[in-house]
């Protein structure tokens, strides 16, 4: 059974150091810094994230399930990316479980410290990523060109 995400101090410890690697452009490339503005509050939240590239297409997964930023991220619909100096604001869209099921392959292959929170391991076959898909939401990131 999948381990539940639980916000711990080695969490915060771990999320405090990745910002600022991010924030000096020294983190992996695939890093970035999510921020998004809170549905009910409207404040302004930001937590490390990994951007997959596939299909000709950025994604963005949520290994921890339905965490704080996938509901802000739901309710605005867009969220921003910052990595060193550079901030984009990008729209987002939820993908399904059939089109989410490579992308959450991809992503757990690239990210073994995500393991723990999946019922699959990185080899399963694609259904078996159609069935963990509505744990994990995906989503596919705008294109300044897409509408």
């Amino acid at each position: 059974m999948a381990k539940s995400y639980q916000r711990t101090y080695s969490v915060r410890l771990v999320n405090l150091v990745m910002r600022t690697l991010i924030r000096l452009n020294v983190a992996p490339r695939r890093m970035h810094l999510l921020s998004v503005q809170g549905r009910k509050s409207g404040r302004w939240y930001s937590t490390p994230v990994t951007v997959i590239e596939a299909k000709e297409q950025r994604w963005l997964v949520a290994p921890y399930g339905n965490v704080a930023w996938v509901h802000n991220a739901r309710a605005t619909g867009q969220i921003t990316l910052t990595r060193g100096r550079k901030t984009d604001s990008v729209g987002i869209v939820e993908v399904d479980a059939t089109e989410s099921a490579p992308i959450l392959k991809k992503y757990l292959a690239l990210e073994p410290i995500a393991r723990p929170y999946f019922d699959v391991r990185s080899d399963a076959a694609l259904d078996a990523f159609v069935e963990e898909a509505p744990r994990h939401p995906v989503f596919r990131l705008k294109n300044t060109l897409d509408t």
